[in-house]
């Protein structure tokens, strides 16, 4: 049943008190991992005290230094013969944060990303190439079983090989696929090595674009690329992976699932909670896990509930596009400032291309900001009093957005590197302090 009717448009009240009632389940079962039970005893806390959701907050946050420092079982609260599938980050500070599923966590799983993409307009008619990684990272596999049990026909083809993904999509008509929002920018150029057009020659109708932040521009030039809905989508591997929201077809926000997950936005700095409409820090609590429950999990991603409902009556509350995330920030001169920011000033200038990155220097005592910028082609045809005039503009419309003046150098098409997975917007060359 992909279009729940009963979950999705439940009255508020009747849906707060459905998450109350998982939310005592839910530390009930997370006192059995040793990381909560300690937590719980330490903060005189049990599940029979949670009168209200208001009381979620007397409950402890969960950070991933946390999950680091409970590698790799002081979060399971099911003994191990009860897990079926585990996910793990890269690792790359050391110590890789791990998440496991039993059976029926999957099942949950597969059910919240069959409704996602329901709602996106997917039907069990379509073909859905799947070009995101699989294995330990949970996008490729998430969004696999959760089409596959939508009934559509999935080409699990992973990512690269930009030429063979082309011609799948026109071997098999391929009507939505799932990709990273830079490389559906940079597979244009293969298109166009190839002599296709994306929206004349593919049945392309849908892109689900996900696992790297990505402004509204950059959307508005996948799709007008593409001919396409390029639908918003969140998740994470702590909360399972993809399906935790996903945008309908009003682009009115990112509907969450709160019959899955209790949302939380917060000051990253006081920790306090901010009224609807305000920017701060995601926390999720899961209320349908098994395996491995996670309480007031701090996300670090940057977002606002949207007020007011969706034109599509869902009554689940909506996130308004992920701002960047608060470790990701960059202090430069002093200012904060959020790489995301650049990438919607930047997009917003049609001689720009689909490739930049942020560098960061230190002269001295003084922090340097360039920002490397790919041009079109009909740019470079005008020559250089075309570049410079917009090499002005965009040192102007930056300076307006981050309140300092950084460099920026205008460069041909493909002199930036750019991969097939996530992108690299920041290169910081400071020294480590």
């Amino acid at each position: 049943m992909f279009w729940d009717k009963e979950i999705e448009l439940l009255p508020r009240e009747d849906l707060e008190a459905l998450q109350l009632a998982r939310l005592k389940k839910t530390v009930e079962v997370a006192a059995n991992a040793p990381h909560y039970r300690k937590a719980f005893a330490d903060n005189g806390i049990t599940h029979e005290q949670l009168g209200s959701l208001d009381d979620l907050r007397r409950l402890p946050f969960t950070t991933k230094q946390d999950l680091r420092s409970g590698f790799p079982d002081g979060f399971l609260a099911v003994d191990r013969s009860e897990v079926v599938r585990m996910h793990a980050s890269s690792g790359t500070t050391g110590t890789a944060t791990v998440v496991y599923h039993t059976l029926k966590d999957v099942e949950r799983w597969t059910d919240l990303v069959s409704r996602c993409l329901y709602m996106a307009g997917v039907r069990a008619s379509d073909v859905f190439q799947n070009m995101m990684s699989y294995g330990l990272f949970t996008g490729g596999l998430g969004l696999h079983y959760g089409a596959e049990k939508l009934g559509v026909m999935v080409i699990p083809m992973g990512i690269g090989n930009s030429k063979r993904q082309i011609t799948f999509m026109q071997q098999f008509g391929t009507t939505v696929a799932h990709i990273i929002p830079s490389y559906s920018l940079k597979l244009l150029e293969t298109f166009d090595e190839m002599g296709i057009d994306p929206t004349k020659d593919t049945g392309l109708r849908i892109l689900v674009v996900g696992a790297e932040p990505h402004s509204e521009e950059v959307r508005g030039r996948i799709e007008e690329a593409y001919g396409v809905f390029a639908v918003n989508s969140y998740g994470l591997s702590e909360m399972n992976g993809p399906g935790v929201a996903f945008e309908c077809p009003h682009k009115s926000g990112i509907h969450l699932w709160e019959d899955s997950y209790i949302l939380e936005i917060v000051n990253p700095e006081t920790l306090e909670p901010l009224p609807d409409g305000e920017i701060g820090e995601i926390v999720l609590t899961t209320l349908r896990r098994e395996a491995m429950p996670l309480i007031r999990y701090r996300t670090r991603d940057l977002a606002m509930v949207m007020p007011g409902t969706c034109s599509c009556g869902r009554a689940h509350r909506r996130l308004s596009r992920i701002k960047g995330r608060s470790d990701d920030m960059l202090i430069v001169k002093g200012v904060n400032v959020y790489p995301i920011q650049v990438e919607q000033v930047l997009m917003g200038f049609e001689e720009v291309g689909n490739n930049y990155l942020i560098v960061l220097d230190r002269q001295g005592p003084v922090d340097e900001m360039t920002v490397r910028i790919e041009v079109t082609s009909s740019l470079l045809a005008q020559g250089l009093e075309g570049l410079e005039a917009l090499r002005g503009k965009i040192i102007r419309s930056l300076r307006e957005e981050i309140l300092f003046t950084p460099k920026v150098e205008l460069v041909e098409p493909g002199l930036i590197p750019a991969g097939e997975g996530k992108a690299v917007r920041v290169v910081d060359n400071r020294p480590k302090e």
